[in-house]
């Protein structure tokens, strides 16, 4: 290499040298917030009421749990799990509707809003009434296939507001619900994560899988009860046609539960001890007539 190829060189390095110190432009800085925990504040507020503490950090295990309203069922599941999905299984006449009924009445007594997606429109408010439903606590939305009810519950869902979300898919063709994919029951079980609200699926079959926190399986028990109408005077013969079905016991199985009671929900004595899946308990239902019979009993001693 000869020296007046080694000068060029260095002269050429040099214009480079120059050029990088500030005659390209640089980077652009992202601006960041003087203030972050007034950005937090902000972000808080704007979604108080859907996420009551969107930086917190909970275990996915651990919940809040509410009564059902039926003793044999809350000891057996410790509750119902606020900020989970709960499915309710069984076939027809296991008593589904009786522990849906239950569960609405005992959320809408204490004041709060409950929504409940009827998904083949077979919601029958009178007798949600009779058996202790706050009606002008519940909104009854009324669907017509399974497709409006997936997407209704995802609405309320995201909505926020609600103590409790049912979505009734009991009347819906097995195997229709069947092809639902997996990610739609992940989409709810995201949705209720981090709310206060209570989310009860109720089918024939356990569809969510592992998307939730607890599942029940109820079962009609072979033996009824049988009972005479109260309405029937002293001198009334009370003959075999007479007598009116009174109601049944319902075997109610816990199949799965990832749910672990916070301690508040037990009076601060800590959580309750776990029970193990497959424990079994049992409680009883009442025919639709036994509250008519009942109220029409009390306005005509009145």
């Amino acid at each position: 290499m000869t020296i007046a190829a080694a000068s060029s060189r260095i002269v050429i390095g040099e214009q480079k040298a120059n050029i990088g110190d500030g005659h390209l432009p640089r980077a652009r800085a992202i601006p960041v917030p003087q203030n972050l925990s007034a950005l937090r504040s902000k972000l808080e507020a704007a979604l108080a009421g859907r996420i009551p503490a969107p930086f917190a950090v909970r275990d996915r295990q651990l919940f809040e749990t509410v009564s059902a309203g039926i003793a044999e069922i809350d000891f057996l599941t410790s509750g119902l799990p606020r900020g989970g999905l709960t499915e309710i299984c069984g076939p027809v006449c296991a008593g589904r509707t009786s522990l849906l009924l239950s569960a609405l009445a005992s959320r809408t007594t204490t004041g709060e809003a409950c929504a409940l997606v009827d998904g083949c429109d077979a919601f029958d408010p009178h007798s949600a009434r009779e058996a202790g439903v706050e009606l002008k606590k519940l909104l009854w939305v009324r669907c017509r296939n399974l497709d409006h009810a997936l997407r209704a519950t995802d609405l309320l869902l995201q909505g926020g507001g609600f103590g409790m979300i049912a979505l009734d898919l009991s009347d819906i063709f097995w195997k229709t619900i069947r092809h639902v994919p997996l990610n739609v029951w992940f989409r709810l079980r995201r949705a209720v994560e981090n709310t206060p609200t209570i989310l009860i699926l109720l089918n024939r079959e356990s569809q969510a899988k592992t998307c939730a926190s607890l599942v029940l399986r109820l079962e009609a028990e072979p033996t009824c009860r049988i009972a005479v109408p109260e309405i029937c005077g002293p001198g009334f013969f009370r003959h075999s046609v007479s007598c009116l079905f009174d109601g049944f016991e319902v075997r109610a199985e816990r199949i799965r539960s990832r749910v672990q009671s916070v301690a508040n929900a037990y009076g601060g004595h800590g959580a309750a001890p776990a029970i193990a899946d497959g424990r079994a308990s049992t409680f009883k239902t009442k025919a639709l007539w036994s509250y008519f019979s009942r109220v029409g009993n009390d306005s005509s001693a009145r």
